[in-house]
């Protein structure tokens, strides 16, 4: 089994090279980003909760995200490994991550961070915002406050892998197909 968490901000090409990678490894997808877009497309507490913080520019907390990452992993016991995705996005998150992981004789084997410039990351968003359809990639004011809301929680967790040996930079801003051959560059070295 091998587990890789695929890290960086927002705009950073997570989501892009994360499908990629799944197809190439045969991973099991594990964006909580994706899974909380669909509870709050089944209209589930939890999803209309989730709603109302998301639209703020806040983050879920993380025991309502920690639950959902269960029921995925519990549900795909089965998986050659897992690809997160957008998680873990505070030092919080990934001391309750090794915790689950542990809990399932599991471990994070690989952080792979994508490295991408500040005004990079806030045009890629704001473009995507006119065709993802979600309010979040549509207003720059709140793509900032994300930035400061990664900036504060969610670059810590970098050094909380780095301490464990496990992350490794990668370069983002280059086209995809650079960026995935440098992703499949660090994950068979890992393997």
């Amino acid at each position: 089994m091998y587990n890789l968490i695929l890290f960086g901000p927002p705009g950073s090409g997570k989501g892009t090279q994360s499908e990629k990678l799944v197809e190439k490894y045969d991973l099991v997808h594990l964006s909580t980003g994706d899974l909380l877009r669909g509870e709050i497309a089944k209209k589930s507490p939890l999803g209309i909760e989730a709603k109302k913080l998301i639209e703020k520019g806040q983050l879920v907390p993380d025991e309502m995200v920690v639950g959902i990452i269960d029921n995925c992993l519990e549900e795909h016991k089965d998986a050659k490994g897992f690809l997160f995705d957008g998680f873990p996005r505070t030092v919080n998150q990934a001391e309750a991550l090794d915790r689950l992981l542990g809990l399932r004789k599991m471990a994070i084997d690989s952080v792979l961070a994508l490295e991408v410039n500040y005004d990079e990351l806030v045009k890629r968003i704001l473009n995507r915002g006119k065709t993802s359809g979600r309010a979040d990639d549509s207003d720059e004011e709140i793509v900032r406050k994300r930035f400061a809301v990664y900036h504060r929680d969610t670059e810590p967790v970098a050094n909380y892998y780095k301490e464990k040996d496990l992350l490794k930079i990668v370069k983002g801003s280059g086209t995809v197909a650079e960026t995935f051959e440098a992703l499949c560059g660090e994950i068979e070295q890992a393997v």
